[in-house]
């Protein structure tokens, strides 16, 4: 298993990382945490719809529901979507 999914675990209640900051700890592109994000088979155990883009843009899900299932898992999580994006203050850093 990637060390992205794994990462996934660490991202507390209420809080969100980015593709970006994954893929500075990771040592790998942005694009790339998002196709490891793609291929992640257990998504209930490790929690891909908390990573959004840098800019706080719900994008790239692929998960049960899309992006609307994504906004309600992150709604679930305490985290306020507004105008599709997420506030920084819900942004996590490894």
């Amino acid at each position: 298993m990637h060390k992205a999914i794994l990462l996934l675990k660490k991202i507390p209640k209420g809080k969100v990382a980015t593709y970006k900051e994954l893929a500075r700890v990771c040592g790998t592109s942005p694009r790339a945490i998002g196709r490891i994000m793609a291929k992640n088979k257990d998504p209930l155990n490790y929690p891909c719809y908390k990573v959004v883009s840098s800019d706080g843009r719900i994008c790239g899900y692929s998960g049960r529901g899309g992006l609307r299932g994504k906004q309600a898992l992150l709604k679930k999580d305490g985290i306020r979507v507004k105008n599709g994006r997420i506030d920084k203050e819900h942004f996590y850093n490894f």
